[in-house]
């Protein structure tokens, strides 16, 4: 395959996950803020600061204003994440491989270009219906990522469509729990309360299984357990390493070189780090190191890959 159709189709699926996970957690803390006995602050400043590179002063100054918040995360292009942005290079990229997606994915890629291009959006949120923008955005995300599974050939296209999935969605459990637990400052002892894990839990869509699988009342370990390594969730770290190894392994196959064999080894000894981690070792001191370490190795393996099978300089 081609460098460039391989760096499209990895793209594409970035950039969809990518929009997919802005979107669940908009509109989380949207129903959140609207009852601070639960979330505790309407502040939009947590959301902002994942999914926006802008300036503290400017963040402060929207914070407090849903509107204005949103139309920076959804509309506005000076904001180089805001989901108008990724969903026109979402498009971008889909319209140079036209050959190698199907036409329904093709379609829900169109479909929600066209949606986040609506000229009255921005209306809409200033006249406070922010979810009835954010809904159908949410729909289409699901639409596309249940389109792409059933219609997509699995063949190398598939692979590297995935391999940006899993690497995006990765990083996205680390950002969001990694802000969660900055908000609370680390300390766990406090926060051994289900509710103050509530927002987290519906963030990555994980509260109902939460409330199925885990029956004891240490919440803290719990919530740990389930975005770390529960292999059942398909938003935990574990799970997306899984897929990247997956994925990665049926790349390479047997073609295997001096460069690819050290590709493995480097995913090998990340992995390695979550799969045999010791989840009891893990406190308010050992948490932020653990995560921003883990978010590191993944970052540079991610340089690695779009490097080697892409060819960029």
């Amino acid at each position: 395959m081609l460098s460039r159709i391989a760096d499209s189709l990895f793209w594409l699926n970035r950039y969809m996950e990518r929009s997919d996970g802005m979107l669940r957690l908009a509109g989380t803390h949207y129903i959140f803020s609207l009852d601070k006995d639960v979330n505790g602050t309407s502040s939009w400043k947590p959301v902002l600061e994942i999914f926006t590179e802008s300036e503290d002063e400017y963040l402060n100054s929207i914070e407090n204003n849903t509107e204005e918040s949103l139309k920076h995360l959804l509309l506005d292009t000076t904001n180089t994440n805001c989901l108008k942005t990724l969903v026109n290079k979402a498009r971008e990229n889909a319209r140079g491989v036209q050959d190698l997606i199907t036409k329904e994915v093709w379609e829900e890629v169109n479909q929600m270009y066209h949606l986040i291009n609506q000229s009255n959006l921005k209306h809409k949120i200033d006249s406070y219906h922010g979810l009835e923008v954010m809904e159908p955005l949410i729909k289409h995300t699901v639409l596309y990522t249940g389109i792409t599974d059933i219609t997509m050939p699995r063949g190398t296209g598939w692979c590297f469509m995935n391999l940006g999935k899993y690497i995006e969605r990765c990083l996205q459990t680390i950002a969001f729990t990694e802000k969660q637990l900055e908000i609370t400052n680390f300390k766990e002892a406090d926060t051994n309360d289900l509710l103050q894990w509530k927002y987290l839990l519906f963030s990555l869509s994980g509260y109902e299984l939460h409330v199925k699988t885990y029956r004891s009342s240490n919440h803290n370990y719990n919530v740990l357990h389930q975005v770390l390594i529960n292999e059942n969730f398909t938003r935990s770290v574990m799970y997306s390493m899984q897929r990247i190894e997956l994925y990665l392994n049926k790349i390479i196959g047997n073609e295997i070189n001096e460069e690819r064999a050290a590709l493995l080894r480097d995913f090998g000894r990340l992995f390695s780090k979550v799969r045999y981690m010791e989840l009891d070792s893990l406190n308010k001191e050992t948490v932020p190191v653990f995560f921003e370490d883990i978010k590191a190795a993944l970052i540079e393996f991610n340089q690695r890959v779009v490097q080697h099978f892409f060819s960029y300089s």
